[in-house]
């Protein structure tokens, strides 16, 4: 008598694997996704995506009238220098944003004070490591200006 052995295929065992896995890897991936936070870059982005074109006419008369308006990071002293060509008989009245597009959470607002030569200086030593946007906001005989700067803060050593 001849025995036929009926070999058992593996092929069903394997596919139905093969989408177990898919299946759980996608779900977990969904599950991972949905944890992160979701940092807009401010909370009411679409209102200030409207404001975009007067923000960039301010750029615009901001780079006219003040090409040599910068901003600097001091290592040694740990502060933020603003420099506008302001005149000393004038006055600039405006405020200075420190944007941190990693972590809203870090973003401050600071009064803008400067001295006769145009030149402010702040304390930059809470600054947490990493870029920094700095948005400088100013208004001179009734002309408002707008800077906007990345810094780079170091890892003080």
């Amino acid at each position: 008598m001849s025995e036929i052995i009926k070999k058992r295929s593996w092929w069903p065992i394997g596919i139905i694997v093969f989408f177990v896995l898919a299946i759980s890897y996608i779900g977990g991936f969904v599950i991972w996704a949905s944890n992160l936070r979701e940092d807009l870059v401010a909370n009411n982005y679409y209102d200030n995506e409207i404001r975009y074109q007067k923000e960039l006419d301010l750029l615009n008369r901001t780079r006219q009238i003040a090409p040599t308006a910068a901003v600097a990071y001091d290592a040694n002293q740990r502060n933020l220098i603003i420099a506008l060509p302001v005149l000393p008989s004038q006055s600039a009245v405006g405020k200075v944003r420190l944007y941190r597009p990693s972590d809203e959470r870090l973003d401050q607002s600071l009064p803008l004070a400067l001295d006769p030569h145009g030149v402010g200086r702040f304390d930059a030593k809470s600054l947490s490591p990493g870029l920094w946007k700095i948005r400088v906001e100013w208004n001179v005989n009734g002309q408002d200006y707008l800077l906007d700067r990345p810094v780079i803060v170091p890892n003080p050593s």
